[in-house]
């Protein structure tokens, strides 16, 4: 009971956090009608989001190897809600772009540290991986209407009111700690007895490099569809900003329901089929997005995209811890992070694309990458026996501050 409200918490606060990132992409189009910005420079933020912090990710992860840092679940979350809170608070682009690159960094320390707290909670299961990732998708889904919703009637001047669900689950998650440290104390649990043991296993480097090369086949498509789909939407059918942002939340809900059946299909069927499945209905769905003359059909094609670039997503990173069970936060960053960074590098260059070409041949671009991401997934291999956690170390890791 006490591992299931752990992972609740940390499930909760995910979702706080990928608010922020989900964010991001949906102000860009406010930027763009409020402050003539092209897609250029809309594409220099996505960098400072994305890219950045991406890079930073695997640092954070060794970091979280070497020592607890549990702190930093909390603190990244918090860092990431504020650099989003002050980015509409001054005209300057340089202004704009420093405080969205807190907001990266920000979400760049939270997540090495929280899937491995994760993990250690839910003992290396797949299915609550997905549970756990799913609260991220969530908090995606939401931005992009609930910053519609704020700028609306704002304007990017109201950005710091976005910080508020931050400042709230930090408060949730302070008051949790302190009871879990009150009940550790009643049940006479010393603190050296409440950190998690590492599973025992050889770190397998040549399958986690294959694994991090098909996830910059991932990375790619997310940081595009993500960044462009709501202004393609705009632009070609002529509609509103709050439209275009019900399109970018049509494919991140997508994501929501692909993660949660990628994680209980990769239990039942394994993870090497199930993310050979999701990179093969990519291809059909992203074709769909670019080609679809209608806006319903769009919206349709979008949903479906989120969903089948999801299918895979908790498979890849317990296969990636998995991969190297000495090092799993390590694997965390780089799985999250590092390999995330090529979409986010890249960004500029779709840019200019588009202020050339149009948005909607950047879109087209993604269906060749999601193809060669299909074709990678067939060099994948899965561990014959999935490295574990005990069950000791789970019931220890679920009376630790790890858990929060």
């Amino acid at each position: 009971m006490r591992n299931r409200k752990a992972l609740g918490l940390l499930t909760a606060s995910h979702g706080v956090n990928d608010f922020y990132q989900g964010a991001v992409p949906a102000v860009l189009p406010f930027l763009v009608a409020e402050r003539g910005y092209s897609y250029a420079l809309v594409t220099g933020i996505t960098l400072a989001a994305t890219g950045l912090a991406s890079l930073t990710q695997p640092l954070f992860g060794v970091l979280t190897d070497r020592w607890p840092m549990r702190w930093l679940v909390a603190a990244g979350m918090l860092e990431a809600a504020v650099g989003l809170g002050v980015s509409g608070l001054a005209d300057s682009y340089a202004w704009t772009w420093a405080a969205i690159a807190v907001c990266g960094l920000g979400s760049a320390a939270y997540h090495p540290a929280a899937a491995k707290a994760a993990r250690a909670v839910a003992g290396g299961s797949t299915r609550a991986m997905s549970n756990f990732s799913v609260g991220g998708m969530i908090g995606t889904a939401v931005a992009p209407l609930a910053v519609a919703f704020v700028l609306d009637g704002t304007g990017m001047s109201g950005t710091w009111l976005l910080v508020l669900p931050a400042v709230v689950m930090a408060l949730v998650m302070v008051a949790a700690l302190l009871l879990t440290r009150r009940a550790g104390a009643a049940a006479g649990v010393p603190g050296a007895a409440r950190s998690a043991v590492q599973p025992a296993g050889r770190d397998d480097w040549r399958a986690f490099g294959r694994l991090s090369a098909l996830s910059v086949c991932w990375s790619i498509p997310y940081v595009v569809v993500g960044s462009f789909v709501a202004l393609d939407v705009i632009t070609r059918f002529h509609v509103s900003a709050s439209t275009g942002a019900a399109t970018l939340t049509a494919f991140t809900a997508g994501g929501v329901v692909g993660t949660l059946a990628g994680g209980r299909l990769a239990e039942r069927r394994g993870r090497i089929p199930t993310i050979r499945l999701g990179y093969l209905g990519c291809v059909p769905a992203a074709v769909g997005v670019v080609v679809v003359p209608h806006i319903a059909g769009v919206l349709i094609c979008a949903l479906v995209l989120g969903t089948a670039m999801f299918v895979p997503f908790a498979a890849q990173i317990t296969l990636a811890q998995d991969y190297l069970p000495n090092r799993v936060g390590t694997a965390s960053g780089v799985t999250l992070g590092l390999t995330l960074s090529a979409g986010g590098l890249l960004s500029p260059l779709f840019g200019v694309i588009a202020d050339g070409w149009g948005v909607t041949t950047v879109l087209a671009t993604t269906i060749s990458v999601l193809a060669v991401g299909a074709g990678l997934a067939r060099l994948l291999t899965d561990p014959d026996q999935p490295r574990r956690y005990s069950a000791s170390a789970e019931q220890n890791a679920a009376t630790s501050d790890s858990s929060l």
